[in-house]
């Protein structure tokens, strides 16, 4: 097959009129462009296509792009879903169970809201070390220092100031020392209650109801959004089957041939034997590349919406030249 092209969105939406304008978002413009680059360059799938294409039951199109959105965001039903549904395309949607069931402030995103709220990120990252030493009772937990070495090194998208909070407030402190922290700089930095940001931020299951009716493949991002990674057998069980519980409830059926997004990207191979199990038909990396084939379809790579132009006209990044050649497909 040609390289299937996914591509993965978190945050769409107004940003000038946001309550935070400073949010790593995708402008509506933006999108609009995006999606009109793609209409000229590829041939959008649905899920179900990529299901089928895995099996060899279905050859996908030369050009064929996925379009995959995280986390259960109201922007996806306000914003994404009518221009999806204006150019007949289809998408996968992958909310996590416990901020859309729950309606639960997740601390990854506890961090993007104190990131978009503070307008100096190494004064923030400052603030930090000051708290992870003003609590750190015994050699047993790592120092700032430490662990400003471990992780302050910049990534695709973001300086050494903003991987280090990131990378520190996610996964480089235990975790009740990660949910304190990620809390006292919420309501320093930010100040608006949790159920208030919850309702703000998260779709209700009516509205991912509405996308699975109108087309839209609804699957798994979690329940609790961890790193599988880190969890043992038995709590990997359990999420996954809570993840599952979670799609039934959406569907009203238990799921067949589902897809699973990894939080974070993280899994391993326990994960991937759980899912088999479970008849779990894709998963969803993080991992930046084109899906050159479909042998592994528990593994597929994704691109950001960074990695593509964002008007019709634009030459193509490096990425959509491995896809279609110079001449622009």
């Amino acid at each position: 097959m040609s390289a299937l092209t996914i591509v993965m969105y978190h945050y769409v939406r107004d940003l000038a009129r946001s309550r935070y304008p400073s949010l790593k978002a995708l402008t509506v413009d933006a999108f609009d462009g995006q999606l009109d680059y793609i209409a000229r360059h590829y041939r959008v799938c649905s899920v179900r296509d990529v299901v089928a294409a895995a099996r060899g039951e279905h050859r996908l199109p030369p050009n064929a792009c996925l379009l995959t959105f995280d986390d259960g965001f109201l922007d996806h039903f306000t914003t994404v879903l009518p221009r999806l549904l204006a150019r007949g395309f289809s998408a996968g949607f992958y909310p996590p169970a416990a901020a859309v069931e729950g309606r639960r402030l997740l601390d990854t995103h506890k961090i993007h809201l104190i990131l978009a709220a503070c307008d100096d990120t190494g004064k923030l990252a400052r603030r930090l070390l000051d708290l992870i030493e003003a609590r750190r009772h015994d050699d047993a937990t790592p120092s700032g220092e430490a662990l400003w070495r471990e992780h302050a090194v910049a990534s695709r998208f973001d300086g050494p100031d903003v991987v280090f909070v990131k990378r520190v407030l996610q996964r480089g402190l235990p975790e009740s020392a990660r949910s304190a922290l990620a809390q006292c700089l919420l309501e320093e930095y930010v100040g608006v209650d949790e159920a208030t940001l919850a309702h703000e931020l998260y779709m209700a299951p009516e509205q991912l109801r509405c996308m699975a009716q109108l087309g839209m493949d609804v699957g798994g991002h979690g329940a609790a959004h961890v790193w599988l990674d880190s969890l043992t057998p038995s709590a990997q069980v359990a999420e996954i089957d809570a993840t599952i519980d979670f799609l039934s409830r959406v569907h009203g059926r238990p799921p067949v041939d589902w897809v699973m997004c990894y939080p974070f990207g993280s899994y391993d191979a326990t994960t991937l034997d759980l899912l088999r199990q479970r008849g779990c038909a894709l998963g969803l990396t993080t991992r930046v590349d084109l899906a050159s084939d479909l042998a592994r379809p528990l593994e597929l790579p994704r691109l950001d919406t960074n990695d593509l132009p964002t008007s019709a006209s634009a030459r193509p990044t490096t990425w959509a030249v491995k896809v279609l050649g110079d001449g622009h497909g």
